[in-house]
């Protein structure tokens, strides 16, 4: 086992501070990664303070994760030492069950071992996260970065990115489609740029009047503030797809009306109270409500491949980790344009 250098906390209401972790030694199937960013997810905030329930301490969160390959096992084809690879939200899975034998690892059957706060099945204990020096992840779960991208920006890809790419892709957004993206945060500014670069017509619908210069410079082609109820009204059945990625808790069911007939209103956001939607809303119009969670390893390399293609990254501030106590609060205050990157080599 390596000693690692880490930033965790001891409790829901502490405040970060440095630990020392242990990587295991490189299996033979296992690629060691130095850690050079790791973007802060708002999920990372939520399992910090066990704002969803379940989390054990000490927690070492961070799922966004881009590297260089340090050491590689003896069976590793994918990757060799120097390249530049991303650790998104799971570090493995069953490999065996229908969904992953499907390419669906993160609906795993037998539960996904997910990057950080999950059960180690190999090292045993608590998977640690990528706020730390290096980590140590089997090939499988390993994905290539292009160096035609900025490692920092890029690393909020490997869970924003592929949140928002997997439904686009899923539900054969294209040329033609009217796409009506909520929420201009973490999420859905990389949702506007991938819409966009997929060809659709692209809705940006925001509370903020702040953000309606933005929406129209990451690509949106009209931007909608929600608020503003003759502006919601225009657009009534007029959107194919709606990628909802708001957390808070919010009106889903006037982002119904704004379907087509068949039209999908998909939500990657996690609002922490149940929906109400009025089931005629649904009924008269065949419309779909739905959900998406992250995407396939398969799907996520795709994913990077894609942006890659059409660069593009996420708008990023970078941090020291020794900031990261107040980057949580700015998060949630949504002050940040976009997604704050932690740089790793604050940690050494």
């Amino acid at each position: 086992m390596a000693k690692t250098k880490a930033f965790a906390l001891q409790a829901a209401d502490a405040r970060f501070a440095p630990l020392t972790i242990e990587r295991r030694e490189p299996r033979p199937s296992d690629v060691a990664i130095e850690i050079l960013h790791c973007g802060v997810c708002h999920s990372d905030i939520h399992t910090a303070r066990n704002e969803w329930g379940g989390t054990t301490y000490p927690c070492v969160p961070g799922h966004e994760i881009v590297g260089r390959v340090s050491a590689v096992g003896s069976a590793v084809t994918k990757v060799k030492s120097g390249d530049l690879v991303g650790v998104g939200c799971m570090v493995a899975s069953c490999g065996a069950c229908s969904e992953c034998q499907a390419g669906y690892e993160q609906y795993c059957l037998r539960g996904a071992t997910f990057t950080y706060n999950s059960e180690d099945r190999v090292s045993g204990g608590i998977t640690y996260g990528g706020y730390s020096e290096r980590i140590v992840v089997d090939e499988a779960f390993v994905l290539r970065i292009s160096e035609k991208l900025d490692p920092a920006a890029a690393a909020p890809l490997l869970c924003a990115g592929i949140t928002t790419y997997s439904p686009l892709r899923h539900w054969k957004i294209g040329r033609g489609s009217q796409v009506g993206i909520v929420g201009l945060g973490g999420l859905g500014h990389i949702g506007v740029k991938l819409a966009k670069a997929f060809g659709a017509h692209v809705v940006l619908f925001t509370t903020s009047e702040k953000k309606v210069e933005d929406g129209l410079r990451l690509g949106a082609d009209e931007v909608v503030v929600s608020k503003d109820e003759g502006a919601m009204k225009a657009r009534t059945k007029s959107l194919d797809f709606i990628l909802d990625t708001v957390s808070a808790n919010h009106d889903v069911d006037a982002l119904v009306s704004l379907l087509r007939r068949d039209g999908t209103l998909c939500m990657v956001g996690l609002p922490d109270k149940p929906l109400s939607v009025r089931a005629g809303r649904l009924a008269f119009g065949r419309r779909h409500l739905t959900g998406s969670g992250i995407g396939g390893i398969a799907e996520t390399q795709e994913m990077l491949d894609f942006c890659a293609e059409h660069g593009i990254v996420s708008d990023i501030e970078r941090i020291p980790i020794q900031e990261i106590d107040r980057a949580y609060d700015r998060v949630v205050a949504s002050d940040v344009r976009y997604r704050f990157v932690i740089d790793a080599a604050s940690l050494r």
